[in-house]
């Protein structure tokens, strides 16, 4: 079995408009240890995923199966792909669950057929399914990622910390996120930036600050932050509930995890993360985990 871990975002800076419609992003990834889990076999003909677990779409919408047939389809994989899948990490909530999926898939399948994951056709397919799976794909556990989000620069990873995971039972559309922030932005005659972006992939933007690359859990909190926290939360109540109760339950920080709908809570130790999450179970009325940074990723062998 291969584990494919969530993700949360330490910070998470969205930018201007790039001319390929995408926004360019400054975010900081760390894997955590909430994981789906995925056996990858080679054999039959075409694609076959089971799903164990919710699904909420279509096994050829999954971005499992969607790695799966385009890596066949870029290495001329004579053989099929079966692919069995339990799921885990919610959908929906911020948490890369689906594209940690696929990157799984990808590292499998590479290490099957003995092709180096860093070969360019692999990540630009790792890429053409999703900002985030690239970071699924790679070897570390904390990266600073820019561009659309898919531009990566691993970092040295931070000690085990502990967190507080709410999942509230809403959903929240990446797409409609973007949309609110950016209608909160003209509204607001906001200038803090760029209305488009130059060049896509700008290493460095106009009158934007480069982003931090923290080595403590201290430098992370002194640039923790996430622009969505700006128009998601007054849109759903649940959300805006969850990060109130985590800090009034110790949270040293909380934060939004990407654009939601789960938020986390960073504590000082396990039993204090533990204690905070049965409490906030009861109170908010809905599953809060308790998980684990990663220091490091498992890989397929």
């Amino acid at each position: 079995m291969l584990r494919a871990p969530a993700k949360v975002n330490l910070f998470l800076r969205v930018l201007g408009r790039r001319p390929d419609g995408f926004h360019e992003v400054q975010t900081l990834l760390q894997a955590i240890d909430l994981h789906d889990e995925l056996s990858v076999q080679l054999g039959g003909d075409g694609v076959d995923l089971a799903v164990v677990g919710p699904e909420p779409c279509a096994p050829r919408e999954n971005l499992a199966w969607r790695a799966a047939e385009r890596f066949a389809a870029v290495t001329g994989l004579g053989e099929g792909v079966r692919i069995r899948l339990e799921k885990r990490i919610p959908a929906g909530a911020g948490l890369g669950g689906g594209s940690s999926d696929a990157g799984a898939v990808l590292r499998a399948l590479c290490h099957l057929t003995h092709v180096d994951e860093r070969d360019a056709a692999v990540t630009r397919i790792a890429a053409g399914l999703g900002a985030d799976v690239p970071f699924f794909l790679s070897d570390s556990p904390l990266a600073l990622a820019t561009g659309r989000g898919d531009v990566l620069e691993p970092l040295e990873p931070l000690p085990e910390a502990h967190l507080v995971l709410s999942l509230p039972p809403v959903h929240v559309s990446t797409a409609w996120a973007y949309g609110e922030l950016a209608r909160a932005r003209a509204g607001a005659g906001e200038r803090g930036a760029p209305d488009t972006v130059p060049e896509a992939g700008s290493a460095a933007l106009p009158g934007v600050p480069a982003p931090p690359r923290p080595r403590t859990w201290q430098e992370v909190m002194a640039c923790m932050g996430n622009d969505f926290e700006a128009v998601v939360p007054r849109s759903t109540p649940e959300i805006a509930r969850a990060l109130d109760a985590l800090r009034e339950e110790g949270a040293s920080a909380a934060l939004l995890c990407g654009s939601g709908a789960a938020s986390f809570g960073l504590f000082g130790d396990r039993a204090a993360a533990e204690a905070a999450a049965a409490i906030l179970s009861d109170r908010l009325g809905w599953p809060c985990w308790t998980v684990r940074t990663l220091v490091d990723v498992t890989r397929p062998g």
